[in-house]
């Protein structure tokens, strides 16, 4: 499985930071199998960082002969456990802190919007699920283990200027 990073630097040594604990996902290293959707990432954080470069690291994720040994969790859809899932981790309030990968939809800024409004009230559940589906979602991969990131290998990087 071919998998991307987009960032401000070549990552060629992925590592787990325990900062970044209010994403999607909670704690981990993200990735997903879109080169589009790993270059928008570089783009915005090149942007955040006021930096004129940015890079898309490509790794090989070879699970197919170990993928029993690990836990992993995959949410097919943006459904309501995804939703709460998504809304724990951005609240800081993980309820899922033993799987070593997560698989599922990115909720990029349109997305989040619609996520903001569930949190607060205006829109419930089914009504949130419902106007998620009409978006088209890219996916992430998030591996939150030392144990998982010994099964990423650094392939290359792309200059994204």
């Amino acid at each position: 499985m071919i998998l991307y990073h987009g960032s401000t630097v070549c990552v060629d040594k992925p590592e787990i930071r325990q900062g970044e604990v209010y994403l999607d996902f909670g704690v981990g290293f993200y990735t997903t199998t879109s080169y589009e959707q790993a270059e928008r990432w570089a783009r915005i954080k090149m942007r955040r960082n006021n930096v004129d470069v940015g890079y898309v690291s490509v790794y090989n994720l070879n699970l197919e002969t170990d993928e029993s040994h690990f836990n992993i969790k995959r949410f097919d859809s943006a459904d309501e456990d995804w939703l709460n899932f998504v809304v724990n981790n951005r609240k800081g309030e993980s309820l899922d802190n033993c799987a070593d990968l997560h698989i599922g939809p990115v909720a990029d800024d349109n997305v989040y919007q619609s996520i903001r409004l569930f949190e607060t009230g205006a829109y419930d559940a089914e009504y949130t699920i419902k106007r998620l589906k009409t978006e088209v979602l890219h996916d992430q991969w998030v591996l939150h283990t030392e144990r998982i990131l010994e099964y990423l290998v650094f392939v290359e990087a792309k200059e994204i200027r």
